[in-house]
């Protein structure tokens, strides 16, 4: 059966929506925010105030921080999920945001990937307890990027409290958020299947925001450094089975990612696309026309170039389409969301950074927000898996090796 790997009509009018914002309250404040690294855009409150609105009408169509929902049978829950298209309400609406500003999209209240990571795995109690929350999502430690089963975070069950003692890296919206998403590990001796994730009030005794980063992109969004020292969880924060299940290994944590991953493949989508859109203008009042009906040999250097980038990023945003497709009609989609994220996440490098080269120096100044969208794009073929890491999951998913047997 064909995939249909264009928007849907059904969501046309959300897309519209978000190009509007993205253009009309996030671009014009992007620069400011830019600048003053650490200020909380406080523009935001009324947009995500207007979004919470539409969530609850159900207006919105779905999207925000939704998640990959693996529920079996004929409920109503996974009939709802098929008929709605959450996912791809998302990662078409996220796109299209971060056409406006990728920084201030990922400090939007209440749409943080912690959400996501709760949409994802929570139970039904869960996500009427935490419905409302600012979540982050904290994986990274100071002894490893890319490796989350290398996680040394720990949380001991004490009674009715798991207590949870390491030290988080690279945490976005750590300081903003209400809660965090942190993953910790019950035994290290068991290895990758011990390790869950657990809601933590950012109110906690033992749980302390060290610092934030000073960063290349992405500076309206807040990344922080937090610390938990003893810090006492109810265990009904704890997603997912606390069982651990040697034989399934780290797929239960790992199913986070199919959620977060295109939604990062689709901030890159969104990021590359403001950037050829501007250098087709600019492109265009240097008297170099970019024709569509000819090709590429035939024509200007820098539009044959455009041409080949714009062909590029058309192949990370079909990628990302159908990572989110298969999520919406519950079918496996770990191989295809890791390809999104290595396709777009390095197209969104290429793009970006091309545009400013085929610019020049107005490209490279301040004078259009150009350069600021090459700093931006970097750290999404980064974070949620690095390029190389997402290469290697496809690697070993398209051999049916494991971790052990594919490094």
């Amino acid at each position: 059966m064909a995939i249909n790997l264009e928007v849907p009509k059904k969501h046309r009018a959300l897309v519209d929506q978000a190009h509007q914002v993205a253009m009309n309250m996030l671009r014009p404040i992007s620069r400011k925010y830019d600048i003053a690294e650490h200020e909380y855009p406080k523009e935001l409150d009324m947009l995500a105030a207007m979004i919470d609105g539409l969530s609850e009408s159900g207006a919105s169509e779905g999207a925000g921080a939704t998640g990959v929902r693996r529920d079996n049978g004929d409920d109503d829950r996974a009939k709802d999920a098929v008929k709605n298209g959450a996912n791809l309400a998302s990662v078409t609406s996220v796109a299209e945001m971060c056409w406006g500003d990728t920084g201030l999209l990922l400090s939007m209240p209440r749409q943080g990937l912690g959400n996501s990571a709760i949409a994802s795995v929570a139970n039904d109690e869960q996500l009427e307890r935490f419905k409302g929350r600012w979540a982050s999502m904290a994986i990274t430690e100071p002894s490893f990027g890319s490796d989350s089963a290398a996680i040394s975070t720990t949380a001991v069950l004490d009674g009715d409290e798991y207590v949870i003692n390491g030290e988080k890296i690279f945490v976005t919206s750590g300081e903003r958020s209400d809660c965090i998403v942190v993953w910790a590990t019950l035994d290290k001796s068991l290895g990758r299947a011990a390790i869950k994730s657990f809601v933590v009030e950012k109110d906690t005794p033992g749980v302390k925001v060290e610092r934030l980063e000073e960063k290349l992109g992405i500076r309206a969004s807040d990344t922080a450094v937090i610390t938990f020292t003893d810090a006492r969880v109810p265990k009904e924060n704890l997603l997912g089975s606390p069982e651990i299940n040697v034989e399934q290994g780290f797929a239960g944590a790992m199913a986070t990612f199919d959620n977060t991953r295109p939604l990062v493949a689709a901030m890159a989508v969104g990021c590359a696309r403001a950037s050829l859109d501007l250098t087709r203008d600019l492109l265009k009042e240097a008297g170099i026309e970019v024709d569509y009906d000819r090709p590429a040999i035939l024509q200007h250097a820098a539009a044959a170039r455009f041409l080949q980038l714009e062909a590029d990023w058309e192949a990370g945003r079909l990628l990302t389409l159908q990572a989110a497709w298969m999520a919406d009609n519950r079918k496996p989609n770990s191989l295809e969301a890791s390809m999104a994220k290595a396709k777009a996440g390095r197209v969104g490098s290429d793009v970006t950074l091309s545009c400013v080269e085929l610019c020049a120096s107005v490209g490279y100044s301040e004078e259009e927000l150009l350069e600021k969208w090459a700093r931006d794009s970097k750290i999404l073929d980064i974070f949620e898996g690095t390029q190389q890491i997402q290469q290697l999951i496809v690697a070993r998913r398209i051999l049916g090796l494991s971790s052990a047997e594919l490094k």
